[in-house]
């Protein structure tokens, strides 16, 4: 499955193959069956494995993840007077889950650019002040390929998790609607 999902970052799969992919790997019997998944994917050019945690301890100033990076299984986030966004639009996502353990204080804004597939769960976060605002993907039919579960706290620190922007050119592209009399 790790293998699959790697593939589909990469773009070596579409999201269709990969959920179909997926769900004969769940009902496979045999290690054969598994090997007649991959057999078109080569192994060469894997990615390393995660690593199991990333500390970002930040005061002032900005942190950014962006392009191409490996998704670690969790990262521990202090953030105060800055910024720190995980863009996951071109991330390697070699796992199924993704823990944050957040302490945000006041100033830290964490900011996650999403893609379709991708599901954030707020649950186990405990505000005591600033704003949440979850926006899910463009597409809500895609399969899941990573569930971000935050946890910790935020005492002053905004969360924001929303798609990529479009850039200007897409923005004229996608003329309004003329609504016929």
């Amino acid at each position: 499955m790790e293998i699959l999902q790697v593939a589909a970052g990469d773009g070596r799969l579409s999201l269709t193959e990969l959920d179909e992919r997926l769900d004969a790997a769940l009902s496979a019997r045999t290690i054969g069956e598994l090997k007649g998944l991959t057999a078109d994917l080569p192994l060469e050019g894997m990615p390393p494995q995660a690593r199991d945690l990333i500390r970002i301890d930040q005061r002032f100033g900005h942190v950014t993840r962006t392009g191409r990076w490996l998704v670690p299984r969790r990262m521990e986030i202090l953030l105060m007077f800055c910024e720190a966004k995980l863009d996951f639009t071109d991330a390697l996502v070699t796992h199924n889950t993704l823990d944050i353990d957040v302490d945000l204080r006041i100033g830290g804004n964490l900011t996650l650019v999403t893609r379709p597939g991708i599901l954030v769960d707020t649950d186990g976060l405990t505000r005591s002040r600033g704003d949440i605002k979850i926006r899910p993907a463009s597409d809500p039919g895609a399969p899941v390929i990573l569930r971000v579960h935050l946890t910790g706290q935020s005492r002053g620190g905004d969360i924001t998790a929303r798609s990529p922007r479009r850039k200007v050119s897409e923005s004229l592209r996608h003329k309004p609607r003329s609504i016929d009399s």
